[in-house]
């Protein structure tokens, strides 16, 4: 009686299903290894890379938005710092117009040394929301909202943002009072400006 190929068919073909099964789960075994999901990694690389580059295009800054009220009572300031220079501006309004301004001469070892020490607090640590989840219009309107931002040329390379109320946590993931701080240290009488707008 004649049963054809089929009896040698079915083998090979369960065989041959084995042995993709086992290379796909090989493969998968080897990303979730050597590779896994690099998208919150390369992230944080890429914000901590431009945090740690000392040249003199990059930059550092700190936006702090006071609480959402009538325009004349609305105050914010923000730091910037970068290997040449260091300022604190205040503004009044939801506008900007410029209050005061404090600026001072910076040079490459002390931003060196700064950049650093903002890294050891982690300012690079979080990833960077997109669309409205990234939108911090409104949000925290009775307290503050804090900004801290990688620049490059002017461009924003990672931007991680929190608040002060519960339930906005924010991207950033790290002390917003130990990173306030060392951007505050940067300019001497900060406390005596910023007592000007109550923030």
């Amino acid at each position: 009686m004649y049963r054809g190929n089929s009896s040698r068919v079915v083998p090979i073909l369960l065989v041959l299903i084995v042995i993709a099964i086992a290379v796909a789960a090989l493969v998968s075994a080897g990303r979730a290894i050597f590779g896994g999901d690099q998208t919150g990694k390369t992230q944080v690389d890429i914000g901590r890379d431009a945090l740690l580059n000392t040249t003199l295009d990059h930059s550092v800054r700190m936006t702090v938005r006071g609480s959402i009220v009538a325009d004349e009572n609305f105050r914010s300031y923000q730091v910037v710092v970068n290997p040449t220079n260091r300022s604190l501006t205040t503004y009044s309004g939801y506008l900007d117009q410029p209050l005061g301004a404090k600026q001072y001469g910076n040079n490459a070892k002390a931003y060196e040394e700064f950049v650093y020490a903002l890294d050891k607090a982690n300012m690079m640590k979080g990833d960077a929301f997109s669309g409205d989840k990234d939108d911090t219009r409104g949000l925290c309107a009775t307290g503050e909202v804090f900004e801290f931002e990688v620049l490059n040329g002017g461009n924003v390379v990672k931007r991680l943002w929190t608040t002060t109320c519960k339930g906005s946590a924010g991207s950033l993931k790290a002390s917003t009072t130990q990173l306030e701080t060392l951007f505050h240290n940067q300019i001497p009488d900060s406390r005596t400006i910023l007592r000007t707008i109550d923030l």
